[in-house]
Parts: structure tokens; sequence; C-alpha cells
């Protein structure tokens, strides 16, 4: 039974995941504020990959027995890495741990002409999902972006990424400096031509310790943005990609599978310098994270004595009706409401009075069986998870 009184308690353990952090970029962009770090010079693959090997071996006692679900390789830029660097990672990871034989397997990476003549090479290796950082197909955005490919790298690497493997996706960002609604629906249109599985596309934000905070560029202002998100939803609907999570569009069979399980409260462990983990136990669920200096990261995690652990807590009883719902929340569709007890441990009597207000409020959708934002609430998204916090 799901846990009351405060106490969670899990009758079964949700999917696992995990995720691999590769911390290098050719140049930090202005708008980064991820775990990134510009190379000055070649990638230490040695001395990262067997890091990454004693990162995964002490966290072995945390899955054990476990199944991996799926994978994604992030950054930075993993594709920095060389074709034989990804393909041992692959092997290691393959034999300490039970990977579904047909997992999802993500790679991110950028469009440099160096990095997408790798990727024919890395589906060798078992990636069959490959994101591209597009960002813009407007080279002067791209330049006020920080980004060192131009539009023309940028198309070559799709038909290259397309040739590779049969799961693409493009991320690109919209209300970016100086851009029109007329930019917008020209790069939108290049995105949607070649006819990728998977669109993501975000809204570009000034997030804190950034360049960007430090010396904001002129941005559209909120109506021009909010046209710009409307014209974006109504373009891909029509093109048949379906709008699945609020930054996610996907054709029917390529949504995200290791996205999907963070926004439906599953597990996933996390190594590599500065990666986060969610771990389940019957009795408890865990946050952890790494050390985020790749240096310090890479000494410690080989000391094996756990140095490498930047932070490890239990997420308290209280705190979990605001983390399932921060997450689920996201998904167009929201989650069954069975699925709390079960991702959570806790009655879903524990979270009626946030309910009970946010469908008040007309943001939460009246139906006992699910956990839905209404239209209201997708609009005013930070209010409706808001509702949770207390």
């Amino acid at each position: 039974m799901p846990g009351v009184g405060g106490k969670s308690i899990l009758t079964s353990l949700p999917p696992l995941s995990l995720y691999v952090h590769v911390p290098w970029c050719v140049r930090k962009c202005p708008y980064c504020d991820f775990n990134s770090h510009e190379l000055n010079s070649e990638v230490p693959e040695e001395q990262y990959l067997a890091s990454l090997q004693a990162d995964l071996e002490q966290s072995l006692p945390l899955i054990w027995g476990r199944q991996v679900v799926s994978i994604f390789i992030g950054g930075g830029t993993p594709s920095l890495l060389s074709a034989k660097a990804v393909d041992a990672m692959l092997a290691m990871i393959r034999a300490c741990l039970n990977v579904l034989p047909d997992a999802e397997v993500t790679m991110e990476a950028n469009p440099g002409t160096v990095e997408a003549g790798r990727f024919a090479d890395y589906a060798a290796s078992g990636i069959n999902r490959i994101s591209l950082g597009i960002q813009s197909f407007n080279d002067q955005a791209l330049q006020a972006l920080g980004r060192i490919h131009d539009s023309r790298q940028a198309c070559e690497a799709i038909e290259i990424a397309q040739r590779a493997v049969q799961r693409v996706n493009l991320d690109l960002m919209f209300a970016l400096p100086q851009q029109s609604l007329l930019g917008c629906e020209q790069d939108l249109k290049q995105a949607m031509s070649f006819q990728t599985g998977h669109l993501s596309l975000y809204h570009l934000t000034m997030e804190p310790n950034t360049v960007f905070a430090k010396y904001p560029p002129s941005v559209p202002d909120d109506d021009i943005s909010a046209a710009m998100q409307d014209l974006i939803t109504e373009a891909t609907t029509l093109g048949g990609w379906e709008q699945y999570e609020v930054s996610a569009y996907a054709k029917p069979g390529q949504r995200c599978l290791h996205n999907m399980n963070y926004w439906e409260f599953g597990d996933y462990l996390g190594i590599g310098p500065g990666a986060h983990g969610k771990l389940s136990f019957h009795d408890k669920i865990i946050r952890q994270a790494k050390l985020k200096n790749p240096t310090s990261w890479m000494e410690k995690a080989r000391r094996h004595d756990g140095s490498h652990i930047a932070e490890e807590r239990i997420i308290l009883a209280e705190e979990l009706g605001f983390e399932f719902m921060l997450n689920t929340l996201r998904l167009k569709a929201g989650v069954p409401s069975t699925s709390f007890p079960d991702r959570t441990g806790l009655s879903v009597l524990s979270i009626a009075p946030a309910v009970n207000r946010a469908i008040h409020r007309g943001l939460l959708e009246p139906d006992p069986s699910r956990f839905q934002a209404s239209p209201l609430g997708w609009r005013f998204l930070n209010d409706l998870q808001g509702e949770f916090l207390d």
C-alpha cells in the first residue's frame, strides 16, 4: 500500500535510465548554463573513460539487478569524442549494466563538419538516436548565439545524421536576439523540411550566471514571443508533429523515450562530471549529483571512495508532490492519477488539497483518473506546478 503518515513505501520500482555527461565544448555559448567547459587542448579521452568506469562501478550497488531502458549521452558536446572512445564507452556500459537489447541510445551532437563525419561510426557502436544542436538556420542569429557552425553545416549535418540513424532530433530556439516573427517562421519551415521524427523547440531564456544574463541582448517582447509559440504549435500540428511536452514535438513512434522517463518520474542514474540522478528504493527516493569540475571529478572518481559525489540526499515526503508534478505536468496529456502512488509511494490523499485548489482555479482538469493541465493551466504552467509547493 502507498505510504501514509508521511512515509514513502514503494511496492515496485520505476524504469531506470542512464545519463552520461561529457563536459567539454569548443566554445561556451553565452546563453548556456549547463556544466560545460571550453577545451584548451584535446579531449582527455583515456582519463575520462577510466573515470567514467570508476564512477559507474561505484554506483552499481544502488541499482543492482535493475534493467536500463535508455541511455542519453549529453553535454557539453559529446560528439567531440572520437568514434573509438564512444565505442569503448558503450562497451563498458553494456559490460557493467543490464541494458535492454533495443534500448534507445541518444547522443547529443553539434553540426560541425568534424563531428558529423563520425555519425556513421557512432551508429555502428550502438548509438541509434542523434540529437543535433541546430538552434537556428540564420547565420546572423547563430553568430549572436555564439555558435561555431553556420547554416550550410547545419543542413549537411542533418542529412548525414539521417543516413546514419533512423531517429533524429533537431534542437532549435526561438525569441532569439533581433528575431522577427518571419525569421522564426523561416527557421521552423527549414527545420520541418527535413522531416525528422522529433523537434525540440525552446524559448531562449536569460539563465543566471550566463553572459546573456550579464549583458542581455535585445530580444522579442512577450507579445511577439507568444505569437511565435502560437505559430510553432499550429505549424507543427499541420506538419504531423504532436506537441507532447512543453518543448517537444514528435511524429508517431518518435517520442524521446529517455526524456519520457524523466517526465513520468522514472529513475535515472547520472555519471560524469556534474551529472544528476534520481533513484528509488522501497523505502526512499534519493537525488544525487557528481562534482562539476571535470578535473576534480576525474581525479576523485578514480579514488573509489565516493569523494566524487557532490551531493546525495533523500527526497522528503513533503517534497514529493511538487517533484512529481514539476515533471509530469510538463506532459500535454498528463499522467494517470495512479502513477502518483506508484512513483512516490504516497497516497493521492497527501496532495488532495493542492489538487482541489488547482481544479478550483481552472488550472487542472477535473478528471479523477488523470493529472492533466487544463488549457489555462498549460498557459500558466508555473502557477499550476506552484500549487504543489505547499
